[in-house]
């Protein structure tokens, strides 16, 4: 055996195999608690949540009991986490979703749900620079009186998450954290000012009420409000580079979901209180995006909303970053099991990065932003402009992808525990699983049946199903990849969602 350092066997903290060299395996012991919290839950994106998401889910939708909403997608992703959770114990993979898949219905299974999750979170983090162009061109003409095509600035962001993504994850997790931190402290002092200076109605619950949970809209309603939760599933993917991922893991998820929960059920409470419960529908209907903006300026002045704008477009940089360590990571562990060119199983230079898997990603965002940038010929102000589509195609294109691939993980944790013969060990976890599996896909059947309202299209547009259908598709070629690899490459449809474990195999075998 060659005893080049490159090649032989080491064993990184927590017991995972380095064989094969270190640059296939991540580095371990380079995010804690902290640091891995920070990272999932810069792509929740707070600050866009609240000025994005809730008023237009009050607008569109016309559910006044959006706080409720949150509190009950709260309770589902728990009891998913509950399993989730458990399965983080026993597999340590980048490919999370997948890997998790594949140790319970099959290699088979695993490829699809890979492609369907390099397909969902390229579209999640590539939708985002639409609305990131858009905001930055904004402010540059209001600030600075300069006119520059949206475009530009996404692009600008695109190299710039390019670059951080090659560092070493925890220079990435400060940089999330500090942005992450500034824009919650400054959700939380609105909050603070709407219910010290309440609208006509005063401190109302009655955003609490099930009863506002009625209407058409509520279906939609929810495919709007789970969204807001991706990033917290994926804890998972940075198992590798913790020390204790069997303990940091399912502490950072449930942390992550209960903390989203009740930050953006008060924050979205907040909105009510601010314009009372009666008029907050009309009130989101007339100011659109700038709900929040309209609030504060009213409460906390002028100099208050300028800083709240430019901390919008930071956040949104900060779920950029964090959707692009995600994706780079994917495409990492699917190129060390055979699923993608093996160039995107190694990690680069001292930083223990995915390199290849973050170049991809930026390839991908650069090739998007640049294709709508081309067909723009309409101005940025028009809601039908392709820079808005950019940030609402892709976004629901890729929540679609994590809730359908939420749903297979919450049946996978189920056979994989029954097969095991632990089912009776585990029943309390079958359980929340099978429960939180079925609100899933309920949802999911939601999302899909409205599509065409979650993007603004017409009852008729084709965009209805050829944007979901997207999913489908990536669902459908990973199957087709999985089973040409069992019927040509056994070896490596027998590695799908194994990662390291599998060259602990290579090391037992060679010795």
């Amino acid at each position: 055996m060659t005893t080049d350092s490159s090649r032989t066997s080491t064993s990184a903290a927590g017991g995972i195999s380095t064989f094969k060299g270190q640059e296939r395996a991540l580095r371990a012991d380079r995010l804690g608690t902290g640091g891995l919290l920070l990272s999932v839950l810069a792509a929740t994106a707070p600050l866009m949540v609240v000025a994005g998401v809730m008023p237009t889910t009050f607008s569109v939708m016309g559910i006044v009991g959006q706080p409720l909403l949150f509190v009950l997608l709260g309770v589902v992703l728990i009891l998913f986490s509950v399993g989730y959770a458990e399965m983080s114990r026993h597999v340590h993979n980048a490919g999370a979703f997948y890997a998790y898949i594949s140790r319970g219905l099959g290699g088979t299974a695993g490829a699809s749900a890979a492609l369907v999750a390099l397909v969902a979170y390229n579209a999640l983090q590539v939708g985002i620079y639409g609305i990131f162009g858009f905001e930055v061109s904004g402010l540059l003409a209001t600030y600075a009186d300069l006119e520059i095509a949206w475009w530009i600035p996404a692009l600008v962001a695109a190299l710039a998450v390019g670059l951080l993504g090659w560092l070493k994850i925890d220079v990435n997790a400060r940089v999330l954290g500090v942005l992450l931190v500034i824009e919650v402290l400054l959700v939380v002092v609105f909050d603070v000012a709407a219910i010290a200076d309440p609208g006509k109605e005063g401190l109302s619950l009655h955003a609490f009420n099930p009863d506002t949970l009625t209407g058409a809209g509520v279906g939609t309603a929810l495919c709007f409000c789970i969204a807001a939760f991706l990033g917290f599933e994926q804890a998972p993917v940075y198992a590798e580079e913790t020390s204790r991922p069997h303990v940091l893991v399912p502490r950072v998820m449930f942390l992550a979901v209960g903390g989203v929960a009740v930050f953006f059920a008060l924050s979205s409470w907040a909105l009510t209180v601010a314009t009372g419960p009666s008029a907050i529908v009309g009130t989101s209907q007339k100011q659109s995006a700038g709900l929040l903006f309209f609030l504060t300026e009213s409460r906390l002045g002028g100099t208050f909303t300028d800083v709240l704008h430019i901390l919008f477009v930071t956040g949104m940089f900060a779920a950029l970053l964090s959707f692009h360590n995600v994706v780079a990571r994917y495409a990492f562990a699917m190129g060390r099991e055979g699923l993608l060119p093996a160039a995107f199983g190694r990690t680069s230079g001292t930083s223990g990065a995915p390199g290849t898997g973050s170049l991809l990603q930026t390839v991908v965002a650069v090739v998007v932003v640049v294709a709508f940038a081309i067909a723009d010929d309409k101005p940025a102000g028009d809601p039908t402009a392709p820079v808005l589509h950019l940030f609402t195609w892709f976004g629901n294109i890729g929540a679609l992808g994590v809730i359908v691939l939420m749903a297979a993980a919450s049946l996978s944790v189920v056979v994989f525990f029954v097969r095991r013969g632990a089912a009776g060990a585990q029943a309390w976890r079958l359980v929340t699983s099978a429960l939180s599996g079925i609100a899933l896909l309920v949802i999911a059947g939601y999302t899909v049946k409205d599509f065409e309202v979650l993007v603004g299209a017409g009852p008729d547009s084709s965009l209805s199903w050829v944007l979901p259908g997207i999913i489908g598709l990536a669902a459908l070629a990973g199957v087709v990849l999985g089973l040409v690899l069992r019927a040509r490459a056994p070896e490596k449809h027998a590695r799908i969602g194994l990662g390291n474990e599998a060259f602990q195999l290579d090391k037992a075998a060679s010795s």
